[in-house]
């Protein structure tokens, strides 16, 4: 199945989430992905006339599954087929289809199709979906940071981002969340020479004072600026081992102090 064009939009819930719903052009239906709020997704589907086909879940925290009940109940009065898809790791109740790294989604009343990657580290069962111009990460991937390690280690978390750093560059990353600012003063903090991050602060800076998203982003910015992606680079190493008093074997043990040094920022 070839995609078509997508339309994706952000419903805003809680403090900072994103629920993302996935359109087609001349579609009726839509996707959602992580619908952890189902009074504002109700909303989104009774303002724009559209009817529910399926529920991506990239993991089980409550603020990503907790409208799933309410949602199903609502499509059900509606007579509305829903498919909720997941991963295959996690105990959510709802799904009916589960997934693992390399599974594919076909939402054919959509037009279009994921593949899922398995990203463990912020929860143990982590996925991904993806396509040649979009991911929808969860809470793995941030613009300019990455999730905590709620669950996994962080060689798991550092290797889930390098899968997500090979991606195509111009992939848009659909995140959970409006952690971007907050994020990029962390980033400064490691890397304060670094020019493209400065330049991207303004940038968002400018957005969220009007507040607007500064999601989606993309790969290829997020290999400029997010020091979680940037383990490798020497101004990197360089800060990491500034912060931990102790020089790092490994990307990997880079990634494990920058974290560690996210964490009590």
């Amino acid at each position: 199945m070839t995609n078509s064009h997508q339309i994706v939009t952000a419903i805003k819930a809680f403090n900072d989430n994103y629920i993302w719903a996935i359109s087609s052009e001349n579609k009726d239906k839509i996707a959602l992905v992580d619908p952890g709020d189902a009074v504002v997704c109700i909303e989104y589907l009774q303002e724009n006339n559209l009817a529910l086909s399926a529920i991506l879940i990239t993991h089980y925290h409550k603020d990503h599954v907790g409208g799933i009940e309410k949602l199903l109940e609502y499509s059900k009065d509606k007579a509305w087929p829903v498919t909720v898809y997941g991963p295959a790791t996690e105990n959510i109740a709802q799904l009916d289809i589960t997934l693992k790294e390399n599974d594919t989604v076909d939402l054919t009343d959509l037009n279009c199709q994921f593949t899922v990657l398995d990203l463990p580290g912020h929860t143990k069962g982590h996925i991904a979906y993806y396509n040649e111009k979009m991911v929808f990460c969860g809470d793995t991937l941030f613009s300019g940071g990455c999730g905590r390690l709620f669950e996994g280690t962080p060689q798991q978390m550092h290797h889930s981002l390098t899968k997500l750093s090979n991606l195509a560059a111009d992939t848009l990353i659909y995140c959970a969340h409006e952690y971007t600012q907050a994020n990029l003063a962390f980033a400064l903090a490691v890397e304060p020479n670094n020019i493209d991050l400065h330049n991207y602060a303004e940038q968002v800076n400018v957005k969220r004072q009007q507040n607007q998203a500064t999601i989606p982003s993309n790969i290829a910015l997020e290999l400029q600026i997010n020091p979680f992606l940037r383990c490798h680079e020497h101004s990197i190493k360089l800060a990491a081992q500034t912060y931990s008093k102790q020089t790092q074997g490994n990307d990997s043990e880079v990634f494990s102090a920058i974290r560690a040094w996210k964490d009590n920022f």
